[in-house]
């Protein structure tokens, strides 16, 4: 045999050298697979359990301290700005159940308060059907808060022997200015392989090691620009904030990445310690909220600036004519420019209003109503209001880890007009109703809770909540609705960016007596 016919049956074939090089591959890939394993068998590197790779805080003050007397714990008179007042005691009755409900102003109850919040109104619920027992609703909602502002609450209410976490956030998460350095700038192609690694728990301990070696004590990994301040310090609090919100694809993406380590860190801090959690989505209005701010799609040259400019301006020439042929041209500038919000909302208007000329189509054109109003909620320059990418996290969340998710949206929803969420439902872009939605949030809370096993709902229960519901709404005077009515003025400006810092006396109620509060 000679030489060159050796070497022809010796030289391995190309898909033999390829399954070589994959199972070498594979092998390397094993150790990891087999690091974690150990990691997580014994529960090394919980992601949950280290600073926030995000955003860090200046100092972080308690929300609940102890009153005079020392036997309860109420809101701290530094956190009122932001908080309601509320109150439990510090020892917990044998028969209680103590839930704090965690959030923003929808759990507040902005722009009226804790008196028509959904969490009192859950309370009544609970009360109608077991009255023997001692049912406390906590209010934890603060004005402007965001996700990553709850963890540090969650944790101090850990302490106060709760029974149940409920957590609906998800509207002021650009509320503040932060950056998010390397993560904004990863394209999405790599949202998901980034979500798998910095859930991973030898990318925790890593990251921890670096950190260690580097000589940054823990809390102090964030760069100084990210240590937000005590309390909220909203661009929009300022005058002409708005102005500061701009088209940036990469920070929504941070954003919207931060949102969901936060509902998984909170989630997880309360499962080690045995304590369940209900998310909530929170409700958005779609068709009666235009969006605050719209920018044309980056790009757009002068030449297709102008022909959007002309077909929109025959679209609206069109609306009284022919509304048919309006929405055909709305359509022709959206393929110009899918990203103005404005034009998107203006689509929305007209298919809403042919679904009400048109009896026959109508669910086709509330359908196509709605995908236009969501997508004007989406491409808002200045998000206000959930967004769907965020939404999608917010069920992904809940279906990974098991926890019960209350769709406050879609419950509105089902009983809005059209089928599309607004008023009179909302008060304004987020807000529920004092009336009707909040109501209707607490009452699928409830149905939940007894789904949980803690409560059991017996017959004639709905009807004695809706009693109990109606005469605690007509027993609130009429300087009650007036103040909310107010903040509701106050609150439309705050997002057209005309406020001019943050004005406390906008934000809380007329003063109250200690005194007074204590009998109420």
């Amino acid at each position: 045999m000679s030489d060159a016919t050796h070497c022809m049956i010796a030289r391995p074939r190309p898909a033999r050298r390829w399954l070589f090089r994959v199972v070498a591959v594979l092998l390397g890939l094993s150790v990891f697979g087999v690091a974690e394993a150990v990691c997580v068998v014994f529960d090394w590197g919980r992601p949950t359990q280290y600073d926030d790779p995000f955003v860090g805080f200046h100092r972080v003050q308690p929300l609940f301290v102890r009153d005079r007397g020392g036997r309860n714990y109420e809101t701290a008179k530094s956190r009122r700005q932001f908080f309601a007042r509320d109150a439990f005691p510090v020892r917990k009755g044998p028969d209680t159940f103590r839930a704090f409900c965690l959030g923003g102003s929808t759990v507040l109850g902005h722009p009226y308060w804790k008196e028509t919040s959904f969490t009192t109104y859950l309370r009544m619920a609970l009360e109608a059907a077991e009255p023997d027992r001692t049912w406390e609703v906590v209010n934890c909602g603060g004005v402007s808060y965001a996700s990553y502002r709850l963890v540090p609450i969650l944790e101090e209410c850990l302490a106060y022997e709760p029974d149940l976490f409920i957590i609906c956030t998800g509207h002021n998460e650009f509320l503040e200015e932060r950056t998010y350095g390397e993560i904004q700038r990863a394209s999405e192609l790599l949202a998901a392989p980034r979500r798998v690694v910095f859930r991973m728990r030898m990318f925790t301990l890593l990251r921890q090691a670096v950190l260690n070696l580097s000589g940054r004590s823990p809390g102090r990994e964030v760069d100084p620009h990210q240590t937000l301040k005590t309390e909220v310090d909203a661009l929009l609090d300022y005058r002409e904030g708005l102005k500061a919100y701009h088209r940036d694809d990469e920070w929504r993406a941070g954003v919207v990445a931060h949102y969901e380590f936060n509902l998984r860190r909170m989630i997880d801090l309360a499962e080690n310690a045995g304590i369940p959690v209900i998310l909530v989505r929170p409700p958005s209005n779609l068709c009666d909220a235009p969006p605050f701010k719209s920018e044309h799609r980056a790009g757009l040259t002068t030449g297709e600036g102008r022909e959007w400019q002309s077909l929109v301006d025959a679209a609206r020439a069109a609306y009284r004519p022919d509304l048919e042929r309006a929405v055909e041209l709305l359509r022709q500038a959206v393929e110009i420019d899918g990203q103005h919000a404005g034009l998107w909302y203006e689509l929305g208007k007209c298919c809403e209003t042919l679904a009400e000329r048109e009896p026959l189509h109508a669910a086709e054109w509330r359908r196509q109503a709605r995908d236009a109003f969501v997508a004007a909620r989406d491409e808002d320059i200045c998000p206000l209001r959930i967004l769907s990418v965020m939404e999608a996290a917010l069920a992904r969340v809940a279906d990974e880890t098991d926890t019960p998710l209350v769709d406050a949206h879609a419950l509105l929803e089902a009983r809005a007009r059209g089928g599309i969420l607004g008023g009179p439902l909302l008060v304004d872009h987020v807000h529920p109703s004092p009336e009707l939605g909040h109501p209707l949030i607490a009452g699928a809370l409830a149905e939940e809770i007894e789904r949980q096993g803690f409560v059991a709902l017996p017959a004639g229960w709905a009807e004695r909540r809706d009693r109990l519901s109606r005469e605690h709404y007509a027993s609130l005077d009429t300087l009650y609705f007036l103040r909310g009515e107010r903040r509701l003025e106050n609150l439309e400006a705050w997002t057209k960016g005309e406020a001019d810092g943050p004005h406390i006396d906008e934000r809380l109620p007329a003063a109250v007596s200690d005194e007074d509060w204590r009998q109420r």
